[in-house]
């Protein structure tokens, strides 16, 4: 019954302003996340600042097109700094998502750190080793190629 973690650090070619708007933003997590994932945000679009005790739910298909209902929780946020999004509901058995954001001179940099822990004790571990976590480094793979590209349009 292992808890895994994934770092990811990406620089970004744009203001902070620009990297927090987006990414605090959840409608635009589908933009972000590869189609064969089926991911879908299925709260009520919401306009205004993230803010903690913010739920979301989604529809998303990890495994074989089957839809699962997934819902996190905005638990923590220091604007133009960090937000984390946990679980309450969905296909881990823990989730701890950190996002960090750190203006430089050469953009931002945004590191995410993915504390996971799949479901079905020594089953979820060995679905770890053989795809979940092949599974989120590509999505934070395809994540990378694909906010390169956004910003390097909005430049």
């Amino acid at each position: 019954m292992g808890i895994y973690t994934i770092k990811k650090e990406q620089l970004v070619n744009a203001s902070i302003d620009d990297v927090w708007s987006f990414f605090s933003d959840p409608n635009n997590l589908s933009k972000i996340t590869p189609e064969h994932m089926g991911f879908e945000v299925t709260s009520e679009p919401y306009e205004g600042e993230i803010y903690p005790g913010q739920i979301i739910t989604y529809k998303v298909s990890p495994v074989l097109n089957i839809k699962m209902f997934w819902m996190t929780e905005i638990t923590h946020v220091v604007p133009k700094k960090i937000f984390v999004d946990e679980q309450r509901k969905g296909p881990y058995k823990i989730w701890h998502h950190q996002h960090l954001f750190e203006e430089t001179s050469n953009g931002v940099k945004m590191t995410d750190i993915v504390h996971y822990q799949p479901p079905m004790w020594i089953l979820g571990n060995i679905a770890n080793n053989i795809f979940i976590r092949n599974q989120l480094n590509n999505i934070f793979d395809y994540r990378k190629k694909v906010v390169d590209t956004l910003f390097l349009k909005n430049m």
